[in-house]
């Protein structure tokens, strides 16, 4: 199953008197990162723009779903939550094989590793800031206001996540991994009672699924918008400090190891200290435990990742066969937080 070309004469066709403005051939270009939904540059005679599909073939049940994608970007219009103008939305797959959504294409630069080589600490620092900014208003977003009352279900997200996430992991297994099977045990077992806090999530949250000023330290918006529902944010806080809690570099894409002062990067509690501020929270309760959910949730979906590739339909297939192996890894390290969990 192709995942990386694109019909542009049925993109084209479908995209006249739907697009404003449009008018005449498509060309497109795969962007190589991103392992969930394949994601396409257009460059057309009206101006570039960006198009996400659903990957073709069979796939997991409510998996990739474009049009919540579609939905959440157009509510957030206008607020102070950065994100690409939405234009268009295909739910027939005969067009081009899948469901696909067509947006702006955002002129800036992303930063594929926390590190963000070549900035100054300053730039960094400020980076860093605005990416707290950006969550911390994505959590205070009237989701009734917005028109997102009703894009998730009720009750407790942690459960519901954790319970959704194992049916994803055990319907994508390709090997029995202990540390896996541990950690989904210990998550049912040890399960936080629910607070009550439901605030629109994004569901994988971190530096590289944003874009910012191409000469500046602003975010102009964030993507990848998949994994977002209703539940709760501190989830996605636990997203940022779970990723920085993984090897630096190309791989890991984390700051384990790295001397964050030097580089005039926040530590971990002040980052989350920063984001209490905006929010006006006193402290994060069992803050390991969502550490440990984001760990599992990120192994389950490289699990998934992993299937695709070897049933022929992922996005990148070779980087999706290396990400495989690190699945026992992202168990482990989900493990190592509960032992933090307070």
């Amino acid at each position: 199953m192709d995942t990386q070309t694109l019909d542009t004469d049925a993109v084209a066709q479908y995209l006249q008197g739907r697009l404003p403005g449009f008018d005449g051939p498509v060309s497109a270009t795969k962007f190589t990162g991103g392992q969930s939904n394949p994601t396409f540059l257009l460059e057309t005679g009206a101006g570039n723009y960006v198009l996400r599909r659903k990957p073709p073939g069979q796939l997991l049940k409510s998996a990739h779903a474009v049009d919540r994608e579609f939905r959440v970007q157009k509510a957030l219009a206008g607020s102070d939550v950065p994100v690409a103008r939405m234009h268009v939305l295909c739910e027939d797959p005969s067009v081009i094989g899948s469901d696909f959504y067509v947006m702006d294409h955002v002129q800036g630069r992303n930063f594929n590793e926390p590190t963000m080589e070549g900035l100054s600490n300053a730039d960094r620092t400020a980076v860093i800031a605005d990416m707290n900014r950006v969550l911390a208003a994505l959590h205070d977003v009237d989701v009734d206001a917005v028109g997102l009352g009703d894009y998730g279900p009720p009750g407790h997200y942690l459960e519901r996540q954790v319970a959704r996430w194992t049916k994803q992991y055990r319907a994508s297994e390709t090997q029995d991994i202990p540390a896996m099977n541990r950690l989904i045990e210990r998550l049912a077992a040890d399960m936080p009672e629910d607070d009550g806090q439901r605030t629109l999530v994004h569901g994988d949250y971190r530096i590289d699924n944003m874009i910012f000023e191409a000469d500046g330290t602003n975010c102009l918006a964030v993507l990848d918008w998949e994994l977002s529902t209703i539940g709760h944010p501190y989830a996605d806080l636990a997203s940022v400090i779970m990723q920085w809690q993984l090897p630096a570099g190309t791989e890991g894409r984390g700051l384990m190891g790295v001397d964050r002062a030097a580089l005039g990067l926040p530590s971990d509690a002040d980052f989350v200290a920063e984001y209490c501020r905006r929010r006006g929270l006193q402290r994060v309760d069992r803050f390991g435990f969502f550490v440990a959910f984001c760990f599992f949730r990120m192994g389950a979906i490289i699990q998934g990742v992993l299937k695709r590739a070897m049933d022929g339909n992922a996005s990148n297939p070779k980087r999706a066969m290396q990400l495989g192996v690190f699945v026992p890894v992202f168990a482990e390290n989900g493990l190592n937080a509960l032992k933090s969990d307070s």
